[in-house]
């Protein structure tokens, strides 16, 4: 305003400062920043309020025996001495009451200072108790900042009783080892898929190098230079799309569609050479038609790569349909070499190949299996391969049963399926 005061101005300037500033200082006092400070304050509250309770109590319990005390005075005779008036002395009921009325303030003023005394005390208590019982917890920090991505063989290990601090160490003691887990699969993967990936880059580099060391070499031996080259091509790019095809298997389901197993094993089989014994009864799934094709395109090619040569009675067995619990299945199971019963749960880890047959061939690429394991993960189910005495493999592949209600797809009815048999 035009004739404010400057006095004025500048009050209202600072006011608006120190205004600011209480609200600044309110948010940094909000609450205490730590949990001991918190444990503190909790401890001395709980202590405060169970001692005024204690000594409401305690002083009513004295004002009522004081009350009665009195009213059994008041019912008494009543003694005064000197006649009315001024210098008439008091009788012993008012005596006893002025001597009750001041001991209750008495009882109040002492019981007011010793709660003081005391909420003091139990913030001290209560710092040194909190400060004993998160003593584990920084330990179990100190210990865990330690831990990083070079030393995940460390553990936290507190010992103690078995108590909610010790589940919290072991259930991080379980993480760190999961991770240590993760970590060495990984580098033991980029290892694999590199060792793979030079395979064929090696080959074609000699193949170059050689061809380019003779200049005079025919036609002839010029096309067969590059026909290896393109084969060594066209094998990186085949583990090229296996590596990204077992990426996007772990990565989880992009669409979900009505896949039957019967019809996609009953394609895959046609072009199979060796005898297949066959029973494809509808299985209905809810997953990625892409991923699922490739499910059974791995496991009847590996069926039928690793088998016993022509004509030595090999052959190939495939059940689709329905378990006992109602969930859609897929059996493959083969003839071939004998395998330790021990090794089999390795199939499934990348680039393992297992005998003397799958290592010397090298017809795969050693990620068929692994790509099965990912897709059966992401669609939810599970897959065991376990070995016959005889020799060959059992692989079996167990998902979650179909639910026409949780999509729009059509029915199994509309695509030419039968319908599911009933649960029993």
């Amino acid at each position: 305003m035009r004739g404010e005061p400057v006095w004025g101005s500048v009050g209202r300037r600072l006011s608006r400062s120190a205004g600011a500033r209480a609200v600044v200082r309110g948010m940094r006092l909000r609450g205490p920043r730590t949990v001991r400070w918190r444990l503190t304050l909790l401890y001395s509250s709980l202590f405060v309020v169970a001692g005024a309770l204690l000594l409401a109590f305690t002083y009513l319990l004295y004002a009522h025996n004081g009350a009665g005390q009195a009213a059994s005075t008041v019912a008494g005779p009543k003694l005064t001495t000197g006649g009315p008036g001024p210098d008439a002395v008091p009788s012993v009921t008012a005596v006893v009451a002025a001597v009750r009325a001041d001991q209750r303030h008495q009882l109040l003023v002492e019981a007011c200072v010793a709660l003081a005394v005391m909420a003091l005390a139990s913030l001290a208590l209560g710092w040194v108790m909190a400060g004993r019982v998160l003593s584990p917890l920084r330990t179990m920090t100190a210990s865990a900042r330690r831990i990083s991505a070079d030393n995940l063989h460390e553990r936290l290990a507190v010992p103690g009783p078995d108590d909610e601090l010790k589940a919290v160490a072991d259930t991080f003691d379980a993480v760190l080892a999961r991770l240590e887990g993760a970590f060495e699969a990984q580098k033991q993967f980029v290892a694999n898929a590199s060792h793979e990936l030079r395979t064929p880059l090696t080959l074609q580099q000699a193949i170059v190098d050689v061809t380019l060391a003779d200049p005079d070499a025919p036609a002839q031996v010029l096309r067969a230079a590059l026909a290896r080259v393109r084969a060594a091509g066209q094998e990186q790019e085949r583990l090229i799309d296996a590596l990204l095809t077992l990426a996007r298997s772990q990565r989880g389901l992009e669409t979900r569609e009505f896949v039957d197993l019967a019809t996609v094993v009953e394609e895959r089989l046609r072009g199979v050479e060796l005898s297949v014994r066959a029973r494809l009864e509808s299985a209905p799934v809810l997953g990625d038609p892409q991923l699922v094709e490739r499910l059974v395109v791995n496991l009847t090619d590996n069926a039928v790569r690793h088998n016993l040569p022509a004509g030595e009675g090999s052959w190939v067995s495939v059940w689709t349909g329905l378990d006992a619990r109602g969930r859609p299945g897929l059996r493959i199971e083969n003839s071939g070499p004998v395998i330790a019963a021990d090794q089999a749960a390795g199939l499934f880890q990348p680039f393992r190949r297992l005998g003397v047959e799958r290592v010397g061939k090298r017809d795969g690429l050693g990620l068929g299996m692994s790509i099965v394991a990912a897709v059966v993960a992401a669609h939810g189910g599970r897959v065991r391969a376990r070995t016959r005495p005889q020799g060959g493999l059992v692989v079996e592949v167990s998902l979650p049963p179909y639910a026409p209600a949780e999509h729009r797809s059509p029915a199994p009815e509309a695509v030419g399926i039968p319908k599911p048999a009933p649960l029993v």
